[in-house]
C-alpha cells in the first residue's frame, strides 16, 4: 500500500481579514453549542454572503475546550455546566441559590476559556479591531 500523508496545523490560523473576534469567551461557547446543534441536524458549513466571518471553526472551540480539561483546568463539573448552559443559551445565575454552584464553575471555565482564547486571537479586544479596521480603509 501506498504511504498516506498527513496534513495538521500546528496552531489556530490568525483572523482572516474582514473575520471579527469574539468579544468574550461566553460568546465564543454560545456560538460553538449553535453551531453544534446545526450539525447534529444535519446542517453542513457553507459561506452565507452577509454572514460575520469568525476567527476560527467551531472545532476550535472544542479542542480548546479539550486541551484545558486534559491539562487538569477545567474539571468534568466545568464541562458539565458549560454543556447544561450552554444548551440551555444562558449563563447560571448566581442570584438563584440553585445556581450558585454551576455559576462558579461557569465563571471560572470562562475565565480559563478566555485566556485560552485570547492567547489564539479567537476572542479579542473589539475596539481595537475595529479601530485597526477602520484604520486599514
Amino acid at each position: 500500500m501506498g504511504q498516506r500523508t498527513r496534513y495538521a496545523a500546528t496552531r489556530l490560523p490568525t483572523a482572516a481579514v474582514g473575520s471579527s473576534p469574539f468579544h468574550s469567551s461566553e460568546e465564543a461557547w454560545f456560538w460553538f453549542i449553535r453551531c453544534q446543534l446545526m450539525r447534529h441536524q444535519g446542517a453542513r458549513p457553507v459561506a452565507v454572503s452577509g454572514a460575520l466571518a469568525r476567527p476560527c471553526d467551531p472545532d476550535d472551540i472544542y479542542r480548546a475546550v479539550i486541551a484545558l480539561h486534559k491539562g487538569g483546568v477545567l474539571c468534568a463539573a466545568h464541562l458539565r455546566t458549560l454543556s447544561q448552559y450552554g444548551l440551555a443559551e444562558r449563563a447560571p445565575d448566581e442570584r438563584c441559590g440553585e445556581e450558585a454552584a454551576a455559576a462558579r464553575l461557569w465563571d471560572e471555565a470562562m475565565g480559563a476559556l478566555d485566556g485560552y482564547l485570547r492567547g489564539k486571537g479567537i476572542v479579542g479586544d473589539y475596539e481595537i479591531h475595529h479601530q485597526l479596521i477602520d484604520n486599514k480603509q
